[in-house]
């Protein structure tokens, strides 16, 4: 099974960016598609964002749209969540998660937690008023 890392989190001000990683083991990373979630204190599991296996399709939850970009390096078994303009409401632990199977794209998907596999430890990102 894939082992995943995410590492960039901190503590930032309303207004402010992070850029978070996540960083898999394993030779099959390019064949699978990669989300991330997070979750806030208090509250379920929400997906963010989706990159297909080869990062040439994108999917954001639409309260991230405009503000946050979701990249891929199979070259370096890495995914990427570029937050701009963070807000406080985007306070929570980031997690990110590999397709439960390969080569899948990202349309017809509900994006539920259980259409993933393997699950990093998460990273907190807090953003200040």
């Amino acid at each position: 099974q894939v082992q995943l890392v995410e590492s960039g989190g901190g503590l930032v001000q309303a207004g402010g960016s992070l850029r978070l990683s996540c960083a898999a083991s394993g030779s099959s990373f390019s064949r699978y598609s990669m989300g991330w979630f997070r979750q806030a204190p208090g509250k379920a599991r929400e997906f963010v964002a989706l990159i297909n296996w080869s990062g040439e399709s994108t999917y954001y939850t639409d309260s991230v749209k405009g503000r946050f970009t979701i990249s891929r390096d199979n070259a370096k078994n890495t995914v990427y969540l570029q937050m701009n303009s963070l807000k406080p409401e985007d306070t929570a632990v980031y997690y990110c998660a590999t397709d439960r199977g390969p080569l899948r794209g990202v349309g017809g998907r509900t994006n539920a937690a259980y259409e993933f596999g393997s699950w990093g430890q998460g990273t907190q990102v807090t953003v200040s008023s």
